[in-house]
């Protein structure tokens, strides 16, 4: 089965920096958009950032210039390097794509990964 394995969350000072990978697995055909979302305590998840297959972006405006989307095509991974964190990025981010997957034919099938904690904090 497909799944996305996260990596990276953890605690970090405030103006720190954290790199987190997100990893997708399983009888996967192609993949269209993966993104990052994240949600805190008492609050809707949002998205942080998004990447396409070719490489467009789009960022929250709470992220701009300071977290970066990136992902590696042949390796099937998304990563989101955060840089200059502050106690207001703390949240459980999860990782999430739309896939092709082998066997199906209905289009695009969501797969989230089961969240990463990050905590900025000193």
């Amino acid at each position: 089965q497909v799944r996305l394995v996260e990596s990276g969350g953890g605690l970090v000072q405030p103006g720190g920096s954290l790199r987190l990978s997100c990893a997708a697995s399983g009888s996967i055909v192609s993949i269209n958009v993966m993104g990052w979302y994240r949600q805190a305590p008492g609050k809707q998840r949002e998205l942080v950032a998004a990447i396409t297959s070719g490489g467009s972006t789009n960022y929250a405006d709470s992220v701009k210039g300071r977290f970066t989307i990136s992902r590696d095509n042949a390796k099937n991974t998304v990563y989101l390097q955060m840089n200059s964190l502050k106690p207001e990025d703390t949240a459980v981010y999860y990782c999430n794509a739309d896939m092709v997957v082998a066997g199906r034919t209905t289009g695009y099938l969501e797969v989230w990964g089961q969240g990463t904690l990050v905590t900025v904090s000193s």
